[in-house]
């Protein structure tokens, strides 16, 4: 896809401050996977427009509500195996390989980030990861797959080996964050020189505070996506485009500067 003027220069005012060096952080949400298959479930028509959301309280307390969990887990099961990184997620591996990405905070649930090859400890998980099941008892962890395979054999809402409720660890309605994540996303931010907000509507809170502690600490904002956010006036820059096409568009052009030593 070829690129205006005007977003051109845009993208190489984001380069040249990638490629200052500095801290460096991203915070990705739903719309840089929307390339790779997954659909943003708040949108609508989505599934959270089809389908009332189970509650966390609903689903510790009553087993039809986890039945019902388990049954739109598995209609969102369908996208998410077959969701492979994209060329924005890519090119956030790129950046990091260069020694420019400090650190990605994300929304997403897909992991399609540690899919892509960035390493855990550059990744903080704002909502968790799906493809992790956690017992709600005993806490111990084991793959998606296992848990769907349980379900789609037959076993509508599985459980542990200790008595204990299987869920994705992630965070549902009405569930708090994870805090120590949510400390780590606050201090990356408020520690940024540049933060670049990727695929975000930044409407979910408190997640969506981020470019706001990072502005305020006198980071250089700028913000990819498609749509307007609350944060738009706030940014340096800003790029009403797909975020598969922006992104190795910025990292190539930080890799230039980067080899002209600019």
């Amino acid at each position: 896809m070829t690129m205006d003027s005007g977003t051109l220069e845009k993208v190489a005012a984001v380069a040249g401050r990638l490629a200052a060096g500095g801290r460096n952080v991203v915070f990705t949400g739903a719309g840089i996977s929307t390339e790779s298959g997954i659909p943003d479930y708040r949108s609508k028509g989505g599934i959270w427009d089809q389908y009332r959301p189970v509650y966390f309280d609903e689903f510790m307390s009553d087993r039809r509500a986890r039945v019902t969990y388990w049954q739109q887990k598995t209609e969102m099961y369908r996208d998410l195996v077959k969701a492979r990184p994209n060329p924005a997620h890519m090119a956030l591996l790129r950046l990091r390989e260069m020694g420019l990405l400090e650190a990605v905070i994300t929304q997403n649930i897909d992991n399609l980030h540690q899919m892509s090859g960035l390493p855990d400890e550059a990744i903080v998980e704002l909502h968790g990861n799906t493809r992790r099941i956690r017992c709600m008892s005993c806490g111990a962890i084991s793959p998606e797959a296992e848990a769907q395979a349980r379900v789609e054999a037959g076993d509508p809402a599985p459980e542990c080996a200790c008595g204990g409720y299987l869920k994705p660890d992630t965070v549902s309605f009405g569930q708090s964050m994870p805090e120590a994540e949510l400390r780590r996303a606050v201090a990356l931010s408020q520690s940024a020189d540049v933060f670049l907000v990727v695929g975000s509507t930044l409407l979910v809170q408190p997640a969506a505070g981020m470019p706001a502690h990072a502005r305020r600490a006198g980071a250089w904002l700028a913000i990819v996506n498609m749509s307007d956010t609350p944060c738009d006036r706030m940014a340096d820059v800003l790029i009403h485009e797909k975020a598969g096409v922006v992104l190795p568009a910025i990292v190539a052009e930080v890799a230039r500067l980067r080899g002209a030593g600019g």
